[in-house]
C-alpha cells in the first residue's frame, strides 16, 4: 500500500496522472455528481483486489463500472429495449443500470463477484467524465471510504478516510447530488429497483411506463449499498427524532432547533447533497449519539431515509 496519497488537480497534468496510476494498476478517488468513487481499472484483477483491500470491503459484494458512454455500456452488457429508453433519459447521471454481463468482457470477475449479471454506469460530473476519458477504459469505483461507514462528497473526506491507503485523489470539488446512485435491474422481464439514489425511483417509471418491483428485505445481494448496516458514522443513530434526548446531537429537516440542518426550508435535494458532509460534521465534532429528525419518505427523501435507516442498524460485532 502506498504510504503518500498524491492530490491532484483536474487540469491536463492531473489527468494525464491520474491515467498513468490507473494504468499502473493503482487507485485513484475521483469525483461524481454523486460522491467520490474509488477507480481501480477494471479488467486488472489485482486492481481491483486494491479496491477492496483498501476499503476493508467484502469481496461478495459486487462494484460498479464506470464508462463514457452508452455505446462503451453495450461492449460489455446485454441491451434489453428498456436500458436504451433509461440510457437516453438519464445518462450521463445518477443512475446505474445491473444488466446480464457478456461472455468474454474482458472484466475481471471480483468486479461482478462472481454475479452473472454487472452493475454499470455513464457518470456526469465533467471531472469524471475526462478521466474517464484520458484513460480509455472501464474504471470499477465503489464510494471512496472505509466500508461501511460515511460515503465522501469531497476530496478531504476522502483523505480522512483513506489517506496513505490509495495513490492518488484528483479533487474536483463537492459533489453536487451527495447521494449513490439509484440502481436498476434489468436482468429480469420486470424492471427492480436494487438501491434508491440520487435519481427519484418514480422518474424512472415515468420513463419506463411501468413500476418497478421494490426491493424485499430477503432480497440477495446482488448489487452495492445492499447490507444492512452501511454509511455508518461513529455514532449511533436515532431516526425520526421529533427532540433530543440527553447527550444527543440533532440532524434537522425543516424549521426545526437543531445543531445541523440537511435544509431549513425542506428542499429534499439540498438535503441529500447535505447528508454525509452533515454525517462527517457532527464525526468530527465528536458527536457521542446523533438523532436525525423525520425526513418525507417520497421522491429523493426515499434514499435519503434508506441510507439513514443503514447508518442506524445495528453493526457487526455491536
Amino acid at each position: 500500500m502506498p504510504t503518500t496519497t498524491e492530490m491532484l488537480s483536474p487540469d491536463a497534468t492531473g489527468y494525464a496522472r491520474a491515467a498513468e496510476i490507473l494504468g499502473a494498476g493503482r487507485l485513484v478517488a475521483f469525483p461524481t455528481e454523486t460522491v467520490y468513487g474509488l477507480g481501480g481499472d477494471a479488467r486488472n484483477g489485482r486492481a481491483v483486489a486494491r479496491i477492496f483491500e483498501a476499503k476493508g470491503r467484502p469481496r461478495f459484494n459486487p462494484l460498479i463500472v464506470h464508462v463514457d458512454s452508452a455505446a462503451t455500456a453495450r461492449g460489455y452488457v446485454d441491451w434489453p429495449r428498456a436500458a436504451d429508453v433509461l440510457a437516453g433519459a438519464f445518462w450521463p447521471g445518477p443512475l446505474t443500470l445491473v444488466l446480464p454481463l457478456k461472455a468474454g468482457a474482458g472484466l475481471s470477475p471480483l468486479v461482478t463477484a462472481e454475479l452473472p449479471t454487472l452493475a454499470i454506469r455513464v457518470p456526469a460530473h465533467p471531472v469524471a467524465r475526462q478521466l474517464l476519458r484520458t484513460f480509455g477504459g472501464p474504471v470499477a469505483a465503489p464510494s471512496a471510504n472505509p466500508s461501511g461507514r460515511i460515503s465522501p462528497t469531497t476530496a478531504q473526506h476522502v483523505l480522512a478516510g483513506l489517506s496513505g491507503r490509495i495513490a492518488a485523489v484528483l479533487d474536483g470539488g463537492p459533489c453536487v447530488v451527495g447521494l449513490e446512485s439509484t440502481i436498476v435491474s434489468l436482468a429480469d422481464e420486470t424492471p427492480r429497483l436494487l438501491r434508491p439514489g440520487g435519481l427519484p425511483a418514480e422518474a424512472v417509471e415515468a420513463a419506463l411506463g411501468q413500476p418497478l418491483l421494490q426491493p424485499g428485505a430477503g432480497d440477495p445481494l446482488t448489487a452495492p449499498g445492499q447490507l444492512a448496516s452501511h454509511y455508518a458514522p461513529d455514532a449511533p443513530v436515532r431516526l425520526n427524532a421529533t427532540a433530543r434526548l440527553p447527550g444527543e446531537v440533532l440532524l434537522g429537516f425543516g424549521p426545526v432547533d437543531c445543531d445541523l440542518n440537511l435544509s431549513e426550508t425542506g428542499d429534499l435535494a439540498e438535503a441529500a447533497a447535505n447528508l454525509f458532509d452533515h454525517l462527517h460534521a457532527l464525526d468530527a465534532r465528536g458527536a457521542t449519539r446523533i438523532a436525525v429528525a423525520p425526513v418525507p419518505d417520497q421522491g429523493l427523501g426515499r434514499a435519503i431515509n434508506d441510507r439513514l435507516r443503514r447508518a442506524a442498524a445495528p453493526r457487526e460485532g455491536a
